[in-house]
């Protein structure tokens, strides 16, 4: 239908996530209209991104160099670690302003039923940085999903096991801010309940 060069813009652009189809054709004509300068451009801004950015030899957070930037920062506490699945949860963390400590990024989280095992995330990785001394608690904060629960608990039971005076932490979970009780259903308004604490 056209010509195999547009074709194939059509094909990758239609890979990334939530990109249908019909996405995917109006991005590619967006950029066939634009001029060499944008077109260009974003493509050397993915060229430049897949070259430069790797993991953090700490963390596994993204990163332009062996550290990231987070891990770099001598301001942040050393004896706090948050583990989440993703890079994008260390941002959406860091949006609250309110955790200084370092993070440990996972990569994924447990699904055996998807063929992802504790050696295919940077689980032992974690341990081995627990084990090595100066960390103090551990805050796990996985997605309040049955993946990211079962994450959770793995990993619980194995900074338990390695370091039993550390304090392992999950983020508290329950009614978002402006909810109503009546729409909230069973399972978040039980967790609201099980979490509930002194005011």
């Amino acid at each position: 239908m056209y010509a195999p060069p547009v074709q194939r813009l059509i094909t990758e652009l239609s890979r990334l996530p939530g990109v249908g189809g019909r996405t995917a054709q109006r991005l590619a004509f967006h950029l066939l209209r634009a001029s060499d300068e944008e077109a260009l451009a974003l493509a050397d801004a993915i060229r430049e991104v897949k070259q430069r950015i790797g993991l953090c030899e700490v963390c596994f957070n993204l990163a332009d160099g062996p550290r990231c930037r987070i891990c770099s920062d001598e301001r942040r506490d050393p004896e706090l670690i948050c583990v989440v699945e993703e890079p994008s949860d260390v941002i959406s963390i860091e949006r609250t302003h309110e955790f200084r400590g370092g993070y440990h990024v996972l990569g994924g989280a447990l699904s055996p039923i998807d063929g992802i095992d504790p050696e295919d995330l940077k689980i032992s990785e974690l341990y081995a940085r627990v084990e090595t001394g100066g960390v103090s608690e551990v805050v796990i904060a996985t997605n309040p999903t049955t993946t990211g629960e079962a994450t959770a608990l793995h990993i619980a039971d194995g900074l338990r096991s390695r370091v039993p005076e550390l304090s392992v932490t999950r983020l508290a979970s329950g009614l978002p801010v402006g909810a109503d009780l009546e729409y909230a259903d069973e399972l978040t308004l039980g967790r609201a309940l099980s979490g509930r604490r002194t005011v």
